[in-house]
């Protein structure tokens, strides 16, 4: 009998989630997305490669987050048959000062998690949405929740720090950094495939709808460009980025707009959706004709190397970039256009590697070390939630 970890990232209107085996290790053995939560509902799980189960509901279904649980779950222990699921790991995206380590899900932690949904107001509460559908199906299953934020409190203070009156920080108004999950499967990856660039100073970014940049030292991290909440640093798909507050100011007093109405502005109206007019998509915009494509690309690739240059200071030099996530992994033209901005570091592209994605995408003579990692942020929940099992 094999034991085995589901781990789960929740959405508003999806959950991604993947069964390990940990016989021998973790294996992954399936994996699905259950999306369009609240208006067409679609289940899709594959093991082992190959479609196990497909199913789809009417528009408009009732199905909540709790019912999709529920045919998961069901599916997960019909498919383990006499193995034992022993836990549910789930990615939580903001753990404040409090949680900088993986953690059981109990009622009290779920208060205090409660308490953060003003920070992160697209991700935390569907995050605790999907812990609360578990224990509503499976009281009982062990659940552990891995924080985004937990990878970035190596950071040193100062660069935690918002200019502020102390006693707005005394509260918990500072930076804390995103994607940590993320960061830390590079940053694991780096040490058991290059260990000397592993304890350099690097640059990771994880470039997807969500966009962020870290600095390593030592596989650490030391500043991150995501901060308080996860609209500061890179324009994003759907997101602004670092703004002049100003902007916010004159929205209010000459536009009439309210929080909400700001809130969406920034979280679900700009970054590349709102200087394109056309998509938050990088592939749609890289496959337009459309000049206000270009500009948002172009826009994209210099908020990313701008915010770069300010992290090398942070480093004081550069030995490697890391390109990862769906636009780092996979958008070839993009990374071309940021390292062609920090060719002032001696980074230098191999036109070649990069069209082929290749691991290593810098030239022989490059000063610093370019590479492309597939992130794995489910992996790093079933590490953490097998560890926290004891």
């Amino acid at each position: 009998m094999a034991d085995a970890v589901l781990t789960i990232n929740a959405g508003s209107s999806s959950i991604k989630f993947a069964l390990f085996e940990t016989a021998d290790g973790l294996t992954r053995i399936a994996e699905g997305l259950a999306e369009g939560i609240g208006t067409a509902p679609h289940l899709r799980i594959s093991a082992n490669g190959a479609l196990a189960l497909e199913r789809r509901w009417p528009a408009h279904a009732a199905e909540t987050h709790e019912d999709l649980m529920r045919e998961v779950l069901g599916w997960v222990e019909a498919h383990l048959g006499a193995d034992r699921l022993i836990a549910a790991g789930h990615r939580i995206v903001h753990g404040g000062n409090r949680y900088t380590a993986p953690t059981r899900l109990d009622a009290e932690v779920m208060a205090h998690l409660a308490e953060l949904n003003p920070l992160a107001p697209l991700h935390e509460p569907h995050n605790l949405a999907a812990v609360r559908a578990v224990l509503a199906v499976r009281p009982a299953l062990p659940q552990i929740g891995c924080f985004d934020t937990a990878f970035h409190h190596t950071i040193p203070e100062t660069a935690t720090r918002l200019a502020l009156p102390r006693a707005f920080h005394d509260e918990g108004v500072r930076r804390y950094g995103f994607h940590g999950l993320s960061y830390e499967y590079i940053a694991g990856r780096l040490r058991e495939t290059v260990p000397d660039l592993a304890q350099g100073r690097v640059i990771v970014a994880h470039l997807g709808n969500g966009a962020s940049l870290c600095a390593l030292r030592g596989g650490l991290s030391v500043d991150t460009t995501m901060g308080f909440t996860a609209l500061e640093g890179l324009m994003m798909g759907t997101r602004c980025g670092s703004i002049d507050p100003g902007v916010l100011i004159y929205l209010s007093q000459s536009h009439g707009m309210d929080a909400a109405a700001i809130t969406d502005l920034l979280y679900k109206q700009s970054g590349l959706l709102g200087v394109s007019g056309i998509s938050p998509d990088v592939r749609t915009l890289l496959q337009s004709k459309a000049p206000e494509a270009a500009e948002a690309l172009e826009l994209f690739a210099y908020s990313a190397a701008r915010h770069a240059g300010a992290l090398i200071s942070c480093l004081g030099g550069l030995d490697g970039i890391v390109f990862t996530a769906g636009i780092g992994e996979h958008a070839a033209p993009i990374r071309a256009a940021i390292c062609q901005r920090l060719a002032w570091t001696g980074a230098r592209l191999s036109p070649e590697a990069n069209a082929a994605a290749q691991p290593v995408i810098s030239t022989a003579d490059s000063k610093v070390e370019i590479r492309i990692i597939p992130t794995d942020e489910e992996l790093m929940i079933a590490r953490h939630t097998l560890v926290s099992l004891g």
